[in-house]
């Protein structure tokens, strides 16, 4: 019989050790050792998963044809994956508790009519699974349901079952008996993600796995499991909006600079296919501290609302408020502004918000931001049609940002008929009507062309 052998983990990065310690070496984290046995067994092979015999290729002579790819019915999802779910291939989704990553698992395997799909969860039974479908309205005949935590049983329902898509909901729940840890621990979450690898690199079957978040935003489980997987998206969102945003961070068959958008509803998530209707607000009457920026995400282009108030400091300390953007570039903005325009706002307190919950990092949002909030110090509104993309230098100049042209065509196609930018860039290619381009070059030209 052999030897156990008993190791502590770091739960964090997957460092090993001899004995407990508080403090990790590899990544400084506190208390995140834990015991972990390990007892090697000798065996043959993996239980479930098929010996197929594999021998070296000329690479010239491998038919590719961009590997057949599995749609799933959800346009925004199979766009971020580049066409599709590629068969074999191991995509793992993460996000925050609530955010939707179980409902847009069961949306895919219910969207997926003419396919087999094994829905495996290891959190909820098969009744709660048919009651959250029933929620969802939608319905799929070819659909299985496993309640089950064990790998070995998970892989020998699937052979006999062979169906087009696993979906393992969540693999921190998942074990295997060949070690002797608990289910969630870092070589049983590591084990149980190289044996699906292999089994949809074996079988051509791609498998889907939920992973959850820690408290500091990554990833639960170790680092090499981003590694081990080929696709891995993010499902961000704040439960006080509707707004849900799946990003690609890796994918190894399409881009990651790709974003989609989703709106939670009763029943299930729906797919945005233009989202800057989504994040402009209709008002009645013109307002003062409203600008609209003209972002981008990736190469997705949309448009986005600011909204800006700026008054009079009651307390000593002026206060300095932002929701969606890095207060810090806040303090940078109204320096420039007081240092380069000559506005004194820093006795006052500036109140800063993202329209729908976005958090934006483009730095073309700054002209924008320094037009809303010029606007509510002023109290002088800023047209409806009229909109802004360009960065702002610690000099007062407005710098030109990446991909104009496709934020000018997106302000066009929402109706826009003024655009303000940079003047130092070089080329425009645009060719859409309608829409007045004014190029400006420091931060004074903005104010007197917007106020005077």
């Amino acid at each position: 019989m052999a030897k156990r052998k008993v190791v502590y983990v770091c739960q964090n990065c997957g460092a090993e050790s001899p004995k407990w310690i508080g403090k990790c070496p590899s990544c400084k984290e506190w208390n995140s050792y834990q015991e972990e046995i390990i007892a090697p067994v000798n065996v043959k092979t993996e239980v479930g998963i098929p010996e197929t015999e594999r021998r070296p290729r000329l690479i010239n002579s491998i038919d590719v044809d961009d590997k057949k790819r599995v749609a799933t019915s959800i346009s925004e999802l199979d766009r971020l994956l580049g066409g599709g779910m590629v068969s074999g291939s191991l995509i793992l989704l993460g996000g925050e508790p609530g955010v939707g990553k179980s409902t847009l698992a069961l949306q895919i395997a219910l969207l997926l009519e003419k396919s087999t799909v094994l829905y495996v969860s290891g959190e909820e039974s098969e009744e709660q699974i048919s009651l959250r479908a029933k929620r969802l309205r939608k319905s799929n005949s070819n659909c299985y349901v496993l309640g089950e935590t064990e790998l070995g049983n998970i892989l020998a329902h699937a052979n006999n079952i062979d169906p087009n898509l696993i979906i393992v909901d969540s693999i921190q729940t998942i074990s295997t008996t060949l070690l002797e840890s608990s289910a969630g621990s870092v070589s049983q979450i590591r084990e149980c993600a190289a044996m699906l690898l292999k089994y949809a690199k074996t079988t051509g079957i791609p498998v889907l796995l939920i992973g959850h978040i820690t408290k500091d935003g990554s990833l639960a489980g170790p680092k090499v499991l981003e590694h081990i997987v080929d696709v891995v998206l993010y499902f961000e969102g704040d439960n006080n909006y509707v707004y849900r945003i799946l990003r690609s961070v890796k994918n190894r068959f399409g881009s990651t600079t790709e974003i989609g958008i989703f709106e939670m509803m009763e029943s299930g998530l729906r797919e945005i296919s233009n989202p800057s209707e989504m994040f402009i607000n209709q008002h009645d009457e013109l307002l003062s501290g409203i600008a609209i920026a003209a972002t981008l995400d990736g190469v997705r282009p949309f448009i986005i609302e600011t909204q800006a108030l700026v008054s009079s400091a009651v307390y000593g300390t002026p206060q300095r408020s932002t929701t969606g953007f890095d207060i810090r570039r806040l303090n940078m903005l109204l320096a420039v502004l007081e240092k380069r325009a000559g506005f004194r706002l820093g006795a006052k307190d500036v109140f800063l918000n993202i329209a729908g919950g976005l958090r934006v990092t483009d730095p073309a949002i700054d002209m924008a931001i320094m037009a809303s909030i010029l606007s509510s110090n002023l109290d002088i509104p800023i047209p409806k049609d009229t909109c802004f993309a360009g960065e702002a230098g610690l000099s007062g100049e407005l710098r030109p940002v990446s991909h104009i042209s496709q934020r000018i065509k997106e302000a066009a196609k929402m109706g826009f008929k003024k655009i303000y930018v940079s003047k130092f860039h070089k080329e425009m290619d645009v060719k859409s009507p309608g829409i007045e381009i004014v190029k400006v070059g420091k931060i004074e030209h903005l104010v007197r062309s917007l106020f005077s």
